[in-house]
């Protein structure tokens, strides 16, 4: 069955599809094949929310919560993560010293973290030493930004949410009257995020509650705050017309893009630092694209959304972004099935799958088929294609098809931002070979959000630095002085090895990214100052 394989057993059958018109066309049938809930149930602990629901509920939850995902709240965030990019860097030339920095992955989960505090719930979260934003909330910032827990919790907000995505997989796996009662540490540490972030979530619905009953509302973007007037507003009016989420399902709402939001861009941003660093050329490549768009010495303050967004995203800021998403999508399969019998077309023949048939859109395998993709003999290893390899180039090679590439994405009907995840001017993958953020009605309502804070953060750091793998286990700074420029190479491609055995490593659980404490240790340098990454090449 071509790119297709069917699992048929005596209690269940599943369809596996790295088909992309297959997948396109199971994606844009979002009534004859809904999400199997009970796959996402678990993610309803702190209430139901766009995720977790199908038909009519998850309509009203998708118009609730879409109009906060526009491109005036995509200028906000563009502004927001390139004030945190610029903390980042910042506390890493305090903290590195003259050495290496293993902290890139909590890092971007943190840069990841403030920014969505600011979508969320209009707080601006900062690094240790940075200044509050002017007219920051001094009474907000010292309760929820401080770096001791306030009076009532035992975490900070930021440990909370932290504490939250650590140990999400006990949370929502282990039945809470058993976690609250076991005594190992891990679950101990769980309970212990859990009731923080429980608290803290209270905390801010009666906040914004009193908001909308004084008429408040803060400037910027406020999902929590959106969701808290559109619900209330007509119940505090005595009206039943509107559309009303309950307090849990505005908290479960909250959750789930905390969930969707922190920790899939983190990743993403973590691996493209990591791949820049193990690519010197696509590195260069970058930072000669950022200063011919936004300048060398130009303050990041003064970048305009409108006017620069665009070229960003069709430069090799957006190729660096593409592929990783490609190569590294934070989720490796979306789940789908049949709520009753279902025909679908595979290399032109009509196949009939029976209700509760389960399927999979393999992510992973749709984005590196060779017979979708441009490619080439691989320069890293002796396969046939570069598909496993991470290429941004691929995406200013030509489109294989023009009537086969992807288009907007069908969710007009449902609100959300309605254009393309990539550049009309780069590689437009054909419909269904490139899903990072699913496809169809069902894909990520996020997805602009996602896509402007990566491009913002990655200008602000390459502005000014460069990324280079650390090479302290095997050489001091004075043996490295004393090297040719062959001893440097040979030295840097034993960190480049060890940095892509380490990402080889990564493993798909809640998100796809490293475990077990793998880490890659990298060197932040100012521009001009490089060891490696001005001369090496592959």
């Amino acid at each position: 069955m071509g790119d297709n394989i069917l699992i048929a057993t005596p209690t269940n059958i599943t369809l596996h599809t790295a088909d992309p018109a297959v997948i396109h066309d199971i994606a844009s049938r979002r009534e004859d094949f809904p999400k199997p809930l009970e796959y996402y149930s678990i993610l309803s602990m702190f209430g139901r929310n766009i995720v977790t629901t199908e038909g009519a509920v998850w309509r009203m939850h998708r118009k609730v919560t879409s109009p906060s995902f526009n491109e005036k709240n995509s200028a906000l965030v563009f502004r927001a993560a390139i004030d945190q990019a610029q903390g980042m860097t910042d506390y890493w030339l305090r903290t590195q010293g003259d050495g290496s920095f293993k902290t890139v992955e909590h890092d971007t989960m943190s840069l990841a973290l403030n920014i969505i505090s600011y979508a969320g719930f209009g707080l601006r979260l900062v690094w240790p030493g940075q200044p509050l934003p002017a007219g920051s909330d001094s009474s907000k910032i010292a309760r929820y930004a401080s770096f001791d827990p306030p009076e009532g919790h035992t975490l900070t907000f930021s440990e909370s949410i932290g504490g939250i995505l650590h140990h999400l997989l006990p949370l929502l796996l282990t039945p809470k009257f058993v976690l609250d009662n076991l005594p190992y540490q891990v679950f101990k540490e769980a309970k212990e995020a859990r009731e923080n972030y429980n608290l803290y979530m209270q905390e801010f619905l009666q906040q914004k509650i009193q908001d909308v009953r004084r008429g408040d509302r803060d400037i910027g973007m406020d999902l929590m705050g959106s969701l808290v007037a559109t619900s209330y507003q007509d119940k505090e009016a005595g009206s039943k017309a509107g559309i009303q989420l309950d307090d849990s399902e505005i908290i479960g709402n909250a959750f789930i893009m905390f969930l969707a939001g922190h920790e899939t861009t983190a990743n993403v941003m973590h691996f493209t630092m990591l791949e820049l660093a193990n690519n010197p050329a696509a590195q260069r490549h970058l930072q000669q694209d950022v200063d011919t768009i936004l300048g060398r010495d130009t303050d990041p303050a003064t970048w305009n959304y409108e006017e620069k967004v665009g070229a960003m995203q069709a430069s090799m800021l957006g190729a660096v972004m593409n592929e990783t998403l490609r190569v590294m999508p934070p989720v490796v399969e979306v789940p789908k099935k049949t709520a009753k019998e279902q025909t679908i077309t595979i290399d032109g023949v009509r196949h009939t799958l029976p209700a509760n048939t389960y399927l999979g859109l393999c992510v992973t395998g749709c984005q590196r088929n060779p017979r979708y993709w441009p490619a080439r003999p691989s320069k890293i290893t002796s396969a046939p294609h570069d598909l496993d390899d991470w290429v941004p180039e691929r995406w200013f090679r030509a489109s294989i098809s023009e009537d086969e590439k992807s288009d907007v994405p069908e969710t007009e009907e449902f609100g959300g931002y309605a254009g393309p995840d990539t550049s009309a001017s780069m590689f437009r993958p054909v419909r269904g070979s490139y899903i990072p953020f699913s496809d169809g009605p069902r894909s990520c309502l996020g997805r602009r959000l996602a896509i402007v804070e990566v491009l913002a953060a990655l200008a602000v750091i390459f502005q000014k630095y460069s990324i280079e793998n650390a090479v302290d286990d095997w050489a001091s700074d004075e043996e490295v002085a004393r090297m040719d420029q062959g001893q440097k190479d040979t030295l840097y491609k034993k960190a480049v090895q060890r940095s892509r055995d380490v990402i080889d490593s990564c493993e798909a659980r809640v998100t796809l990214k490293l475990h077990n404490g793998q880490r890659v240790p990298l060197r932040l340098v100012r521009r001009g100052e490089e060891r490696f990454v001005d001369k090496y090449d592959l």
